[in-house]
């Protein structure tokens, strides 16, 4: 017997779970957020840019990170501040795989960047006199070009994945943008493959990615402490310092949100906000005032600014 199927050609997105009323408070909150996230980073970018002393290795690294930092939330937040502004909640079936792909595209990439940056860290510290012999502008690029690669791989296979199976029946995606778990309950044939396949993907790349991680920060840690002046001991902590708090706002949501034994599905909510809208605003802050070279470098493109509009004017 043939199986008559009515494809679905759009999605309905039902926002965050259990916050029905607060629409207008979270698109003020959402909005300010996403302006700073986008300004912090774009600043951090020029200020990379435009300073020569920044055109190291680890600042090309963080000016990448930047980059996607200014793409990551924009995967997800404009299409909800238009549903929380009380307009359409409807997102085409297109619309959801770019939605799905680019955030994994994005989370992925950016994941594989803190772990080319802890090695980066990893070289400076311990092998400081070879640091511009290693890390030179070949394999910066070759490690760029690679972490984009792996992103986009990671991403196509879980959207292929999700959208070969077919949606037949209801559309209405009980969360606030397209991600697999919201999407493939909605399949009118059988997900269980999907499932152990993106939870595979994504939970091996996780594990991975923190062990290089650890196993970078472990060496930097040994080698610290092998550093016989307190000053030594804190200029090397200090360009760590903040690279660390990163990963912690990256990788911390992620850990909770599918490493839990009962999914909540506000507590998945609230920590993938936090994951790809709170932490890349939270990067903006910890790289500009945790690092003394961006600082100089943002004072003095604000600066220019000043100087440039009071001459026009």
């Amino acid at each position: 017997k043939v199986k008559n199927y009515s494809e679905v050609t759009e999605f309905i997105l039902l926002g965050i779970p259990h916050t029905e009323g607060l629409e207008k408070v979270l698109f003020g909150i959402f909005l300010f957020i996403y302006i700073f996230t986008l300004l912090g980073n774009f600043l951090i970018l020029v200020a990379i840019i435009s300073s020569s002393r920044l055109h190291t290795p680890m600042y090309f690294f963080l000016g990448l990170l930047s980059t996607f930092d200014l793409f990551f939330p924009s995967v997800s937040s404009p299409k909800m501040l238009v549903f929380l502004s009380g307009n359409s909640r409807v997102i085409s079936y297109k619309g959801c795989a770019s939605q799905l792909f680019f955030y994994h595209f994005m989370g992925c990439t950016e994941g594989i960047l803190y772990s080319v940056m802890s090695y980066d860290r990893f070289v400076a510290i311990c092998h400081p006199l070879r640091y511009t012999v290693i890390m030179n502008p070949r394999l910066c690029v070759f490690l760029a070009a690679c972490t984009t690669l792996i992103g986009c791989i990671h991403a196509t296979i879980l959207t292929s994945l999700t959208f070969q199976l077919p949606y037949c029946g209801p559309n209405e995606v009980d969360y606030y943008f397209c991600d697999i778990p919201a999407i493939i309950p909605l399949a009118c044939a059988d997900n269980s493959l999907v499932q152990r396949v993106g939870f595979t993907n994504v939970g091996l790349l996780t594990v991975t990615l923190l062990f290089t991680i650890l196993v970078s920060y472990t060496h930097i840690g040994i080698a610290i402490l092998r550093i016989r002046s307190a000053e030594g001991r804190s200029k090397a902590f200090s360009t760590c310092s903040a690279h660390l708090a990163a990963i912690i706002c990256a990788f911390g949501p992620i850990i909770i949100i599918y490493f839990q034994s009962t999914p909540n599905p506000l507590l998945g909510a609230v920590v993938q906000i936090l994951n790809n809208i709170v932490s890349p605003m939270l990067n903006s802050l910890i790289y500009s005032l945790r690092n003394k070279e961006v600082k100089r470098a943002l004072k003095r493109v604000l600066l220019w600014k000043r100087t440039y509009f009071r001459g026009i004017n």
